[in-house]
C-alpha cells in the first residue's frame, strides 16, 4: 500500500516563488503613495525650482524708494494739504522697493484720520498707490508703523468707539498687522478701550 502523498512541499515552494513577487508589488505600490503625496504636498517643487510665491518683505535704506511726500494720496483734502505722518522704505518681496506710510489731511483743529499705503514708483518715477491698507474713512489716527523680520506690517492707531465720540478725543487704542500672501494682504486688527482720564 502506497503512503498518502502530501502536497506541502509544493505550498511551500509556491510561497517561497509568491511571497518576494508579492512583497515587491506592495513595496512600489507604497512608494508611488509616497511619491505622489510629495507631488500634491502644498508648495512641494522640484529640486532646482525657483519659488512663485513673493518673498518676505524687509527694511530698506531710504534711498531709492518712492517718496510719500510727492505722492497723489486718495485722501479727500479739498484745499488742504497732505502731511506724512510716519513712513519707512522696504522691499515687499518681490524685490521692488517701496514705502509704506500714513498720512492725513492738514486740518487746523481736532485729529485726523490717517489714510495707510504702500506706495511703488510708477511711469517716470513718480510715486504711485499700489496698496491701500487702511482708508482714511476708517477714522484711525495712526501713530507708529513697522516691519517685523518675518515680514509681517504693524500698526499701531486711536480710534472710536462710536460716531458720537468727539474727533477730538479718540477712545480706542488699535493695533493691526498685515500679513502679505502673493499679492494680497491679510489684516488682523485689536481694539482696546483706552485709559480714562
Amino acid at each position: 500500500m502506497n503512503a498518502p502523498v502530501s502536497d506541502e512541499p509544493a505550498r511551500s515552494a509556491a510561497q517561497a516563488r509568491s511571497g518576494p513577487l508579492r512583497w515587491g508589488a506592495v513595496a512600489l505600490g507604497c512608494a508611488a503613495l509616497v511619491a505622489g503625496s510629495i507631488a500634491a504636498a502644498p508648495g512641494a517643487r522640484p529640486a532646482g525650482t525657483a519659488p512663485t510665491a513673493v518673498g518676505t518683505p524687509r527694511s530698506l535704506p531710504a534711498a531709492g524708494a518712492p517718496d510719500a511726500g510727492r505722492a497723489q494720496l486718495p485722501l479727500d483734502c479739498g484745499p488742504l494739504p497732505t502731511a506724512v505722518s510716519v513712513s519707512f522704505a522696504a522691499d515687499l518681496g518681490d524685490g521692488t522697493p517701496a514705502t509704506v506710510a500714513a498720512a492725513h489731511c492738514q486740518a487746523g483743529s481736532g485729529t485726523a484720520p490717517d489714510g495707510v499705503f504702500v506706495l511703488t514708483a510708477g511711469p517716470g518715477g513718480a510715486p504711485t498707490v499700489h496698496d491701500t491698507l487702511v482708508d482714511w474713512k476708517e477714522g484711525l489716527t495712526v501713530t507708529r508703523l513697522a516691519l517685523r523680520s518675518d515680514g509681517t506690517l504693524t500698526a499701531e492707531a486711536k480710534g472710536y468707539s462710536t460716531p458720537d465720540v468727539p474727533r477730538c478725543c479718540p477712545d480706542l487704542a488699535v493695533q493691526l498687522s498685515w500679513t502679505r500672501h502673493g499679492a494680497q494682504w491679510s489684516r488682523t486688527q485689536q481694539s482696546t478701550p483706552t485709559a480714562s482720564t
